[in-house]
């Protein structure tokens, strides 16, 4: 008998699934895409923050030949929605519109045309005339939130409130030894995706709307488009062909709308492709954020109490606003034993881009200020940070003080324990005190900061997938799934379980995706639910097709089904015959024999919550003269039940560690007076390039006690939380390098030399 194991199945190391084609050039993005009598659609994007349409001419922009549809507020329909909604069901802040006549940010759509090129667009677009009657401008979340300021919405500018709590932290606070309160900022920025948005229209006669969009949530676009225009689901098929990168910044509808009506007024199939400005002022940005927090804690530094209050700019619109304080309410009650917490959070509208979902979705915010907190107390204290976390961190057996529920098997103490063998964490702490010594130009610092995220929507709301399999007469098998891959490999990580369920090899496993014709229903791809939900619904469908593939087989053997094992492509007997039939021949019996095709459909529903844990560890070098920062060495351990494919899983979090790193130290998307924001190209927003990657030291916590309960073969998933700690671990190592305190995102040069300048006047 041959070997059982799958050829690249579950453990194995490989690259991503379509590797190949996207080195070669062959894989094809919506902006490759082109269709017989396809118009080009460019948008007009408001060149004030803040401001009411007092008139708009479009006669020269429509009398330009080859312009086929110019659509302004005044033709298109004034539906508000919400660019984030999932569900049907869901209740919602809608307070954007495709074109509306007041515009609330520099980048707001005023107007779009589509013509026969891309140039004559650009030329209709210059020719509207727009007139704007100028309206306060308000930048600041905690400004905008303060009594008697101009209502950027009706109602006023805090968009809601979310509001959690355990314990009685005010009966806490009175029994601690200490209390500490800090105030912390973190700043907008860009996801920096390679590929910008874009998306592909076609409205056709029939009333058929079909949109090719690379988008995270494809059923989610359908529902929006449908209330849109008010077509119902049969008539919207949203498609993703492929997505170039997106970290949540492809989550929310942004340019579907505006390729959809320009196709249906011009009944042609219209492309609208954001440039890089384009993409950056009419996307999406990470929520800037203020946090103010209190900390109780003893003196051997078991924190008793904590209390955060925080302001999100959610920008102009609603959008994921409510959805990412929620999300991040309760976060912070999955990394500590404090017995007593509270959280309130408000999102705030102000007259800048529009802030929505990010890699992280608020931990990045909450958990910069909750780990600069945490490093504060172990100075107060003269206690190694380590030893801090050690003490506060939860154990395996943890449950939510909010609920009670079990946080899994949560094993951040073993990452920090790896952390520090790994990274020779005594020696560090040496080359540190050694550097101060010496008061040199040059300073090194260690810092350390823990971070978490969840695995799924359990307790927010319903978490299903539904995957479906369907067997080829050859043995062959095809995987329909909901699911969008981003570039991290989810519609890979499914076909690795279906080869170890079902024996069946790789190659002879394809799929269909992200189709909303072609799929069952899917929530989406985002809050890391891709390995701990997807990859078990895929698990479970697959093991449904394995038991009729067994009942076939033992036909063709004549043994009973449970004497049947899958491996290599084939049904071995396990009677000690040592016979064996091909898929192949399998399938041919169960259509000439049987009478029967093999097709089966699974609903997944995830029933229980899970939480991913990472401790990274940051050695920098400080220029005391300059402010300039160097990572010199960068661990990171992470928590992550099991791991499907340990290629995949490293390259993430070296990703990930790279995105935290230019949220540290460099990125931010800032506004002058009027609102005008800037940078707005690659060239001069500073994200991290090659010679700024630190030497990386990388690791897993795995395969213990069974690994991740619900998760399959114990997997639980990476995804967002390597992105947490990577920006107070840093900043911790530059406050330790230079014993200065900063609060603020980025780390900058400026901001470094400011707290020296600062120290040094104290």
């Amino acid at each position: 008998m041959k070997s059982q194991k799958a050829p690249g199945g579950v453990g194995a190391s490989r690259p991503i699934r379509d590797a190949q084609e996207k080195v070669s050039g062959q894989k094809l993005y919506v902006a490759d895409m082109e269709f017989p009598g396809m118009l080009y659609g460019k948008m007009l994007l408001s060149p004030i923050a803040h401001g009411k349409i007092r008139s708009i001419d479009t006669r020269e922009a429509e009398a330009l030949p080859g312009v086929y549809a110019v659509a302004t507020f005044r033709n298109t329909p004034g539906t508000s929605f919400n660019s984030a909604k999932r569900l049907i069901e869901q209740q919602v802040i809608c307070n954007e519109k495709i074109f509306d006549d007041t515009v609330r940010f520099v980048g707001d759509r005023v107007a779009a045309v589509a013509a026969e090129t891309e140039s004559i667009a650009k030329e209709a677009i210059k020719r509207i005339k727009v007139e704007y009657e100028e309206l306060p401008v308000i930048l600041s979340a905690e400004e905008a939130a303060g009594e008697g300021q101009y209502p950027i919405h009706p109602g006023g500018n805090i968009a809601g409130k979310v509001e959690v709590s355990a314990g009685d932290p005010e009966a806490a606070f009175l029994q601690c030894d200490y209390v500490l309160e800090g105030k912390y900022s973190t700043q907008a920025v860009h996801h920096g995706a390679i590929e910008p948005h874009v998306a592909i229209a076609d409205w056709n006669a029939r009333g058929h709307l079909t949109v090719y969009s690379p988008n995270q949530n494809s059923f989610a676009f359908r529902i929006i488009l449908s209330e849109i225009f008010g077509i119902s689901y049969n008539r919207i098929r949203v498609i993703v062909p492929a997505i170039g990168g997106a970290f949540g910044g492809k989550l929310e509808v942004t340019v579907e709308p505006v390729a959809a009506i320009l196709s249906k007024m011009s009944g042609r199939p219209v492309k609208v492709e954001l440039d890089r400005r384009e993409t950056i002022l009419a996307s999406r940005l990470r929520h800037p954020s203020l946090t103010y927090i209190k900390t109780g804690f003893m003196k051997d530094g078991i924190l008793k109490a904590v209390d955060f209050k925080m302001y999100i700019n959610t920008g102009a619109y609603a959008s994921s606003a409510m959805n990412v304080a929620g999300a991040l309410s309760h976060k912070v009650f999955m990394a500590y034993k404090s017995p007593h917490m509270h959280i309130e959070i408000y999102p705030v509208y102000t007259n800048t881009i529009v802030s929505g979902a990010m890699r992280g979705y608020g931990s990045p915010q909450v958990y910069f200020g909750f780990q600069r907190q945490m490093h504060k107390i172990a100075k107060f204290l003269h206690m190694d940070e380590a030893k801090l976390q050690q003490i506060n961190m939860v154990d395996p057996d943890g449950k939510n003080p909010v609920h009670h529920h079990p946080l899994g098997n949560p094993r951040p103490k073993d990452c920090l324990q790896k952390l520090l063998e790994l990274m020779d964490y005594s020696k560090l702490l040496k080359e540190q005190e050694q550097s101060r010594k010496e008061g040199g130009r040059y300073r090194i610092g260690i810092g350390i900061a823990m971070g978490v995220h969840g695995n799924n929507c359990f307790g927010a709301h319903r978490d299903t997938t539904s995957p479906m399999i369907r067997m080829n007469e050859d043995g062959s098998c095809i995987l329909y799934t909901g699911a969008h891959d981003m570039g991290n490999d989810s519609v890979g990580m499914q076909v690795q379980i279906l080869s170890q369920v079902l024996g069946i090899s790789l190659d002879r496993i394809e799929v269909v995706a992200a189709d909303t014709d072609g799929c069952q229903w899917h929530i989406g791809d985002y809050s890391s639910r891709g390995v701990y939900v997807i990859g078990a619904a895929a698990k479970k469908a697959a093991e449904k097709m394995k038991e009729e593939l067994r009942k076939e087989a033992a036909k063709v053997l004549d043994v009973l089904p449970d004497q049947i094992e899958l491996h290599d492509d084939a049904a071995w007997a396990c009677d000690g015959s040592g016979n064996y039939a091909s898929l192949r021949q399998v399938m041919i019996h169960c259509q000439s024999v049987s009478k029967r095709e093999l097709c089966v459909m699974e609903t997944y529903h995830a029933y229980r919550g899970a939480s991913s844990y990472g401790v990274h560890l940051a050695k920098v070098s400080v220029d005391r003269s300059t402010g300039e920062t160097k990572v010199l060495d960068y661990g990171a351990v992470h928590d992550v039940g099991h791991v499907v494919n340990p290629m995949m899983i490293e390259g993430q979090l070296e990703g990930a560690i790279l995105m935290g790193l230019g949220y540290g130290l460099l990125e931010e998307i800032q506004y002058d007076a009027r609102g005008i924001p800037s940078p707005l190209t690659f060239r001069r927003y500073r994200m991290p390039r090659a010679g700024q990657v630190p030497k990386l030291h990388l690791g897993f916590v795995a395969d213990i006690d069974g690994g991740e309960p619900g998760g399959p073969y114990g997997a639980k998933s990476l995804g967002e939380s390597p992105v947490v700690p990577v920006a107070p671990a840093l900043v911790n190592a530059i406050c330790n390098a230079l014993e200065i305190e900063l609060d603020e995102l980025p780390a900058s040069p400026e901001r470094i030399r400011a707290a020296l300048l600062e120290k040094g006047n104290a």
